[in-house]
């Protein structure tokens, strides 16, 4: 259950209480045991919410929102394969801060910071310094837009675009609001699922109000991330007329089992949520371990179809350096 004195607090500042330390989090979960399988990143380090950890079982080493967050020794290892930019984002990047590698929407990341760090983040290796909006990118951004007619859509990402403050998110809403062409406006962040207090009524009621089509596609990978309380939020969020959807990584000894990805869907479903994507891990350098074998997959979701109404299987995807489109997984091929 999580512990009401952490979801008390307004979301600052338990983004600001994070728990940074591998000694800690062992300590509190009780799992100084696995000491000898983990190592101390010196970039992406451990980050981990304490509501978040709160949904954890306390004890047990396989628990599934653990293993996606505590460094793993296995991240040491080099496959070849892997690489530190699995989608070539680099190359897509016509404005600073702007990705634009799909025909109707561009990307735009307003912040590199994330409230967890995720171990199998296509985007743990990625330059933000480099990439980041500088202080005139708003200007270059609406001309970009400007200039692109059949751009009807602007994604936020980041890191996590819900990890900056409401003046500045509201700021980036304004912008864009004001670009005639712009239909819709999504968001995509983990923050309803690690600190739902994210979801406070002032960031609703500027949604509320927007005049483009506001999406949420929130990440959640198991039916554990979504208690009560992160239910309720992500309810609140929907009745606000936000969509809500949802993608998943499909991640090896986590969530690679039709029982765990039915119980998700149907998890989701009931926070007002849809299921959109379910993605083949990107191949990214220290995630390896992570990785499901294709064929698996596509058994599994086979087995999706028959356990589930249509509306709550998600899409099996992948997605690949230089295609304009998530690459649907073939699912007639079981070669």
């Amino acid at each position: 259950m999580i512990n009401h004195l952490i979801t008390q607090k307004n979301w600052q500042t338990q983004l600001s209480e994070a728990i940074t330390s591998i000694d800690e989090l062992l300590e509190l979960l009780k799992l100084e045991s696995l000491r000898s399988e983990v190592y101390i990143p010196e970039h992406f380090v451990l980050r981990v919410p304490r509501g978040f950890v709160a949904k954890m079982t306390v004890g047990d080493v396989d628990d599934p929102l653990l293993k996606q967050v505590l460094p793993n020794k296995k991240e040491q290892i080099a496959v070849t394969g892997y690489v530190a930019d699995p989608l070539s984002e680099n190359t897509h990047n016509p404005v600073k801060g702007l990705l634009h590698k799909y025909q109707s929407r561009v990307l735009l990341t307003i912040t590199g910071a994330c409230a967890v760090h995720c171990r199998y983040c296509f985007r743990q290796h990625f330059d933000y310094s480099a990439n980041m909006p500088t202080a005139d990118a708003k200007e270059h951004i609406i001309n970009y837009i400007s200039a692109h007619p059949e751009i009807n859509e602007v994604i936020l990402s980041g890191g996590d675009p819900l990890n900056v403050t409401n003046r500045r998110l509201f700021s980036w809403l304004d912008t864009l609001e004001a670009i005639p062409q712009l239909t819709t406006i999504r968001l995509h962040t983990r923050l309803p699922l690690v600190i739902p207090a994210r979801l406070d009524e002032a960031l609703l009621d500027r949604l509320s109000q927007s005049r483009c089509q506001i999406v949420m596609v929130i990440h959640c990978n198991h039916a554990n991330e979504i208690d009560a309380l992160t239910a309720e939020y992500l309810q609140r969020t929907r009745a606000a007329g936000v969509t809500l959807l949802n993608q998943a990584v499909l991640l090896k000894g986590i969530n690679d089992s039709v029982t765990v990805q039915t119980a998700l869907s149907q998890r989701l479903f009931a926070a007002g949520v849809l299921p959109y994507y379910l993605h083949v891990l990107d191949k990214v350098d220290g995630a390896a371990h992570f990785d499901s074998d294709e064929r698996a997959a596509i058994q599994l979701y086979w087995a999706l179809l028959a356990a589930l109404p249509g509306y709550l299987v998600p899409k099996l995807v992948r997605e690949l350096p230089n295609k304009p489109f998530k690459v649907p997984i073939d699912i007639y091929n079981e070669s």
